[in-house]
């Protein structure tokens, strides 16, 4: 029997302008459902896991196409609360060469963000499951979501469940000095922590010294540093670390650090063409935990988790759609793009 996920948080429609129009010049919009939780649960399940996704949704038939969306992927959605006065929205502009991509929110008063934790019998979410993944989106909605948050984490605890947080911090929707005295208290029930350089500073006040993403460089020796800290302060098992030496809104550089407590380990680095980078780190964290969960030594998970993240890059919407073939043979060297009959 397939390892069972489970992830919790938040899923939202996304409204994309075609192409790379501007929101100013576009007079539709292209619809699809995504959001952080919800894209590692789809592409665990797309690697043969039993992925398990829990959530609150309006109901309502956008709380249920959203629903629908990720259900035909194979994620597993019996665990999720209805009610509440809407689903979530988020509208994308993306960008090309010099121009950035925008994004703009239309999430307030969300379903989810309206939760009590007696809608959730996680004593059953969880039975039987290898792994637990949230992020810092979750608890940065409300107060009653953080709440929520730190219910389900105490609660794998308990059960000897490993977890795990993406840090994923959102200005749009919290204070740094909220988002470091919530994190802080989560982080303490997790095993993972991963995150890139600017979460890590925000959330948890850690900074890789000589970084800085504007101008597409990076110091590994900062970011060493920095998980030596974050490893004394929380006694994470895993930090992991996305790097992305952003050339353009077009083209990056993407790799990845991780660290168990006695090794650094970085990952080859990937030159990708941008097709839409919104869920790179989600496809990240979800391969890291795929390799981990599926007992692949550290180096190994971490170079699943960037090969299968340089492939979202190729892959419009949020969802990777990667299969575990794909993913397998670029960690192998074969990133041609030649046509595969």
């Amino acid at each position: 029997m397939s390892k069972k996920v489970v992830t919790l948080g938040e899923i939202m429609m996304r409204l994309s302008t075609p192409g790379f129009e501007r929101f100013v010049q576009s007079d539709s919009f292209d619809v699809t459902y995504g959001g952080g939780e919800a894209n590692v649960a789809v592409a665990v399940s797309n690697y043969g896991l039993n992925g398990v996704f829990v959530t609150k949704v309006p109901e309502n038939a956008l709380g249920q196409a959203a629903i629908n969306h990720i259900r035909r992927y194979g994620v597993n959605t019996q665990f999720i609360a209805r009610g509440g006065k809407r689903l979530g929205i988020y509208f994308l502009e993306t960008g090309a060469s010099m121009r950035a991509s925008q994004v703009i929110y239309d999430r307030a008063g969300a379903s989810i963000a309206d939760v009590d934790i007696s809608e959730f019998d996680f004593d059953k979410i969880l039975d039987g499951a290898s792994w637990f993944h949230t992020t810092g989106i979750t608890p940065a909605l409300s107060d009653k979501a953080a709440a929520l948050t730190e219910a389900a984490l105490k609660a794998a605890k308990a059960k000897g469940i490993t977890t795990s947080i993406d840090l994923n911090y959102r200005k749009k929707l919290w204070s740094k000095e909220k988002a470091r005295e919530v994190m802080s208290r989560l982080c303490q029930y997790v095993d993972v922590c991963i995150g890139n350089e600017e979460d890590a500073e925000t959330t948890l006040g850690f900074k890789a010294e000589g970084t800085d993403v504007t101008k597409g460089e990076l110091n590994l020796d900062g970011y060493k540093s920095v998980f030596k800290q974050m490893k004394e302060k929380f006694g994470f098992k895993y930090i992991a670390s996305t790097l992305r030496e952003s050339h353009s809104a077009s083209d990056n550089g993407w790799s990845a650090l991780v660290y168990d407590g006695n090794e650094f380990y970085h990952t080859r680095q990937y030159e990708v063409r941008i097709v839409d980078r919104v869920g790179s780190g989600d496809s990240f964290a979800s391969g890291f935990i795929y390799g981990l969960v599926t007992n692949m030594p550290m180096s190994e998970a971490a170079e699943f988790g960037v090969a299968a993240s340089a492939l979202k890059h190729t892959i419009p919407g949020d969802l990777n759609h990667a299969t575990l073939g794909e993913v397998k043979d670029l960690m192998k060297g074969d990133g041609s793009g030649r046509v595969q009959r």
